[in-house]
């Protein structure tokens, strides 16, 4: 008997459908690195919203930013590591609790995150076109995370009589 491999292109069931997002958010990632390489952004693809926020805010703890982005903590803390080597981040301690790491862009943060920005009048165009010729799905992943989180999977699932 001859084992059969299974094309994981060929898993297209919406059961699977964590899945596709997943390639999509990939694949977004990869193309965005090669935008950002060509603009000279080294902030990494998947820390752009967390430079976002610290800025906005100026300084914040890894809680602070877990919060503001709807993240686990451990998410945010995977992340600022990279940021620190990068030198777009620095932190201090909390005055009034020195177990709590305060975060802040750097100057050099603050001039990437400004690319940054310029980029994203590029990239919104570029999902403008796309959004043309697919559908928007940015409004389609919203409005299926907001009925998932009214209604989740499990209460989708009726009980065998």
């Amino acid at each position: 008997m001859t084992k059969q491999t299974l094309d994981p292109a060929a898993i297209d069931d919406a059961v699977f459908l964590g899945r596709a997002v997943e390639r999509l958010s990939v694949l977004i990632a990869e193309q965005s690195k090669t935008v950002f390489d060509t603009m000279g952004i080294v902030i990494p693809v998947r820390s752009c919203s967390l430079m976002a926020v610290l800025a906005t805010l100026g300084s914040a703890s890894a809680s602070d930013l877990a919060r503001e982005l709807g993240h686990s903590h451990q998410l945010v803390m995977q992340k600022i590591p990279k940021l620190l080597r990068l030198g777009l981040i620095r932190y201090r301690n909390d005055d009034h609790d020195a177990r709590r790491r305060l975060f802040m862009p750097t100057d050099e943060g603050l001039s990437q995150l400004a690319k940054f920005e310029q980029c994203t009048v590029l990239i919104r165009a570029a999902y403008a076109g796309l959004f043309a010729e697919v559908g928007n799905v940015r409004q389609f992943v919203d409005r299926a995370a907001d009925a998932l989180n009214a209604r989740p999977l499990d209460k989708r699932i009726s009980s065998p009589d």
